[in-house]
């Protein structure tokens, strides 16, 4: 899959636990394989994000900070 084909998912704004808890809502609904990007300003997301794919046996593919903000590149686990 291209990397411009991959949904952007826009978390900023939320703070703890909020991001977490609407990734892994949107998450659920994704077919296992597919990926995502979450962005988000929480600065305990770098912490909270990884945290959460390794509980619920997501691949955190990529980590970057981008305009303000950090990304994840999560595709979704079986």
């Amino acid at each position: 899959m291209a990397d411009d084909a991959i949904e952007i998912y826009d978390l900023k704004g939320l703070n703890c636990p909020l991001p977490v808890l609407k990734a892994k809502k949107r998450l659920a609904g994704m077919q296992p394989g597919h990926r995502i990007w979450l962005e988000t300003t929480d600065p305990l997301a770098v912490i909270d994000i990884p945290a959460f794919c390794n509980e619920q046996a997501h691949r955190l593919i990529e980590t970057a900070a981008a305009d303000g903000c950090h990304r994840f590149l999560v595709e979704r686990g079986a």
